[in-house]
């Protein structure tokens, strides 16, 4: 996308925060055993109780290619209701990370899409595996590109190497981000911060794009996805990742991101109320310590799904994030075998915002 005059907000597009209201949420059938290494057993019946819970909630649509993937996928839900299975191979099953970054229209142009009846358009990010740590994803990179031919909405190519994880936007022009991923050489090597916050400018309309300093959480494999160290709850209201564990190697860092967090404010020069998040005791599978937080929750509509670790501070998380969204209930899923996977339940799905247009619904 080299015209700036063909990107998503010059066209009329934002946006929205997580917590606006979904049409759908979309996610990709595990199957790639690699992924959970010696656990893989474990893993489809907890992806299909997380899958159900979405489904409770909004219409789930599950990108399940090929034959063999798809009939195992419905075996565990080829009963449940409001979902939807699409022939679109995958290498993996990050959805977050590898599927498209959905817009809707705004009314703030002079031909907004909505009078053209495209109220719904995604964003289509280059995608290379956190670097091309794990190819191969050819697969992956066509999502975005095949779910735009699915719903027939406007698709905007972008040369620029972004996970959905890697960026968390308050819905008002707002983005969060980390230093240690989007500038990392293994994704945009040769790009400056001016250019992707440029990028972000003119594909998520962010007014204001913060960088944290420390990405680093321990066992982690993304270079620092935001989506495990800091969440808007609403729109200047953080959640993060914290410890009292002095000796915990996240200790420092996740210090470190409380105060930044703490002086930083938003598109509109207001401070936030940012709002610890405990992380629960190291975990481990295999003698690896496992990336588990419970900033990976997932909003869906009328609740937010927590990954639980069966830790002490499980009710402690739950707790936080139930007070801090009132509006919400608060659903905790078992995500310890999940995690080993080194992503938990955001990792795992991409909302599809609900568009209106005269009153009525467009998907």
């Amino acid at each position: 996308m080299t015209n700036r005059d063909s990107t998503p907000v010059a066209a009329g597009y934002r946006w929205p925060a997580e917590w606006e209201p979904h049409a759908a949420t979309w996610l990709a059938w595990p199957h790639n055993v690699a992924t959970w290494p010696g656990t893989f057993a474990r893993i489809p019946p907890q992806f299909a109780a997380f899958a159900r819970t979405v489904a409770d909630h909004e219409p789930v649509r599950i990108l399940a290619g090929g034959a063999d993937v798809l009939a195992v996928a419905k075996s565990h839900l080829g009963t449940a209701p409001a979902t939807t299975f699409y022939d679109i191979p995958t290498n993996d099953a990050w959805c977050r990370d590898h599927g498209p970054t959905f817009l809707l229209a705004t009314a703030a142009t002079s031909d907004p899409p909505a009078s053209r009846g495209e109220r719904l358009a995604l964003v289509d990010w280059r995608y290379n595996a956190w670097g091309e740590k794990y190819p191969p994803f050819d697969l992956d990179d066509r999502v975005p590109e095949r779910i735009a031919a699915e719903l027939c909405c406007r698709r905007f190519a972008v040369d620029l190497v972004v996970e959905g994880g890697a960026i968390e936007g308050n819905g008002a022009g707002t983005v969060l981000t980390t230093r240690s991923c989007l500038l990392h050489p293994n994704r945009n090597p040769g790009r400056s911060k001016a250019e992707i916050e440029r990028c972000l400018s003119d594909c998520l309309q962010a007014r204001q794009v913060l960088w944290l300093d420390r990405g680093e959480l321990a066992g982690d494999d993304t270079d620092g996805h935001i989506d495990q160290l800091a969440r808007f709850v609403g729109p200047r209201t953080i959640v993060a990742a914290t410890t009292d564990d002095r000796s915990d190697p996240n200790y420092a860092p996740l210090r470190d991101n409380l105060a930044q967090l703490r002086g930083m404010v938003d598109q509109d020069g207001a401070a936030f109320e940012v709002v610890p998040l405990p992380l629960p005791q190291a975990k481990f599978q295999a003698g690896h310590r496992l990336p588990a937080s419970y900033c990976n929750f997932y909003f869906v509509n009328g609740a937010v799904i927590v990954p639980q670790f069966e830790d002490d501070a499980d009710a402690a998380a739950a707790g936080i994030l139930g007070e801090l969204l009132p509006g919400h209930s608060v659903i905790g899923l078992p995500a310890l075998d999940l995690v080993w996977g080194l992503g938990a339940f955001h990792c795992l799905a991409q909302q599809q915002p609900l568009a209106h247009v005269d009153g009525t619904s467009q998907e």
